[in-house]
């Protein structure tokens, strides 16, 4: 039985998504943004977003690739449970990155998206390596954003500090001087144009004042997470990926991924690609034009020059592949 619901106000407008809702195994009702044609030939684009984050993560590399100039595609951004607009959980237990791959892959199911590529930021990359042993055949490709196997127990006390304990902003000026505060260090590259679109993906405007988009409550996720102690590493998960199209997307300044964890991830993996991101540190934003087209072109990689055999494709004239790699020093 298909439990989903779209809605849409904005039939018009290619770069706003549709809101898609559907219902979890025990009862939530947990919130999708979809973007795109429902019926493009060419790979859906699954979007998992980081630990106290929500899809607004990726509207920028939603529309751009939703209405890319030569293969728009439809792109999913969920929000797990707890997170976005979907429904908070009364038990904090359930908020594990396995509770929510199998809301994830609920929710691929009534939307109809057999087989995808996920983009997964942080612990949604966490999520994606997790879908590579519970139902490979789901996924075309993977891109890890600034997450791998091994995690950096520094970073993780880091976010600690600050999950589920960050203020209320007064406004959104003060919303943006909160993050500067949290981030600022590790993200000396952004310009002001980026904080306040990083503030506005990180809050809600809730009675006129942006509002925090989480359930603080995943605070307790933490609890009795001892980091002077080595994290359990997903070596062996990543391993199944050998055979799968594997894009790692790193921050400069990240405390999460490190330099070495992606060098020992090239090593399993012979045909990663991988870029580094200046400027930025976990997790780096997707939110300027190098990296999305980065990210488009190693999608259309994957697909090869021709679409699907009952695709109907328009007639294209000569043109420059805007999506061809580039470099992303500047991003």
């Amino acid at each position: 039985m298909d439990d989903s619901q779209t809605d849409s106000d904005d039939g018009d407008r290619r770069d706003l998504p549709r809101d898609a809702w559907y219902t979890s195994h025990d009862g939530l009702k947990l919130h999708a943004a979809d973007y795109g044609d429902i019926n493009a030939p060419w790979l859906p684009v699954v979007c998992l977003h980081g630990l106290s984050r929500n899809a607004r993560d990726f509207e920028r590399l939603a529309a751009h690739l939703s209405t890319h100039q030569h293969r728009r595609r439809r792109v999913v951004a969920f929000d797990y449970r707890g997170r976005g607009r979907s429904d908070w959980d009364q038990d904090i237990s359930n908020y594990t990155p396995l509770t929510e791959m199998a809301d994830v892959l609920d929710g691929m199911a009534a939307l109809g998206l057999s087989r995808a590529i996920i983009v997964g930021t942080s612990r949604g990359g966490i999520i994606a390596m997790l879908m590579g042993v519970a139902r490979p055949n789901a996924i075309a490709g993977i891109v890890l954003n600034d997450i791998g196997p091994v995690i950096e127990p520094l970073g993780l006390a880091r976010i600690k500090t600050y999950v589920g304990r960050t203020p209320t902003p007064d406004d959104w000026s003060d919303a943006v001087t909160i993050l500067r505060r949290l981030h600022g260090a590790h993200f000396p590259g952004l310009s002001d144009d980026d904080w306040a679109a990083f503030a506005q993906m990180t809050y809600r405007e809730k009675d006129g004042r942006p509002s925090g988009d989480y359930d603080p409550a995943l605070a307790g996720t933490f609890d009795g997470v001892e980091f002077d102690r080595p994290v359990p590493d997903l070596s062996n998960e990543f391993r199944t990926l050998v055979n799968t199209p594997v894009l790692v997307i790193r921050g400069e300044h990240s405390d999460i991924l490190s330099e070495q964890t992606v060098a020992e991830m090239a090593a399993i993996h012979p045909e990663l690609e991988s870029v580094t991101i200046d400027g930025q540190g976990h997790a780096p934003l997707l939110l300027r034009t190098p990296i999305l087209q980065r990210i488009s072109a190693f999608i259309t990689g994957i697909e090869g020059t021709a679409a699907p055999v009952d695709a109907i494709v328009p007639r294209e004239t000569a043109h420059s592949d805007p999506d061809e790699p580039t470099s992303v020093t500047d991003v």
